[in-house]
């Protein structure tokens, strides 16, 4: 069974001339979507998927109809192929069913995949220069080295314990000793040991004596 499938997004106003085209291709059944209203967006592709089975052959106006992107169209192909369902654009003259078209469809999903591999170069080369340039990568630091720094000198120095600094802060303490672990050079899988920050330790006589994490009482 042909089934036909089409949409209007802004700058269209009427199904009409698509829902002709695809009648005239000798589509049994119409699903569209009209990007311009209240319905859930592509609601109507998705009845349509969910009715095709093995044998039926869906039909679309052009390749943009279905797919808002090339890796979108390669992801819809592969779901179609998997399920023995053919594909054929009207405007393109692609259809899947042939062996024209499946030759296309393969030259789509190599296009596609050299578009994500170009993307993903692009996106190392930029994450190389912003490194290259000093610049922090991901999520922004809870506290910038300043602050780092002086929250260093106030637990080695004068005496306060990674929860009182943490807190001042606004921070959870882990936070804290990983950013002070980073500003030290320490890996951060290393222990809290392996920076070696000075803790406090309760006495039989009520004092808090320093010590570093590691050393023997």
């Amino acid at each position: 069974m042909k089934v036909g499938y089409a949409r209007i997004d802004g700058d269209e106003r009427s199904l009409d001339e698509q829902e002709m085209l695809l009648r005239k291709a000798g589509c049994e059944r119409l699903f569209s979507d009209d990007d311009t209203d209240a319905r859930p967006a592509n609601l109507g592709l998705l009845e349509c998927l969910s009715t095709l089975k093995a044998g039926d052959l869906l039909v679309t106006p052009r390749l943009d109809r279905p797919a808002h992107s090339l890796p979108n169209l390669v992801e819809l192909l592969d779901d179609l192929a998997r399920r023995g369902i053919g594909f054929r654009s009207l405007q393109e003259g692609i259809d899947t069913t042939s062996a024209d078209g499946a030759l296309v469809s393969h030259v789509i999903g190599a296009l596609a995949e050299f578009q994500r591999s170009l993307i993903s170069e692009k996106t190392r080369a930029g994450m190389a220069a912003a490194q290259a340039q000093g610049r922090h990568l991901g999520r922004p630091r809870s506290l910038d080295d300043e602050q780092i720094a002086a929250a260093r000198i106030a637990i080695e120095q004068n005496g306060r314990s990674a929860a009182e600094v943490a807190a001042s802060f606004g921070i959870h303490p882990r936070t804290l000793q990983r950013l002070l672990r980073e500003q030290a050079g320490v890996p951060r899988a290393a222990p809290l040991a392996a920076a070696r920050p000075l803790v406090r330790e309760a006495t039989s006589s009520g004092a808090l004596p320093f010590r570093r994490s590691g050393e023997k009482r």
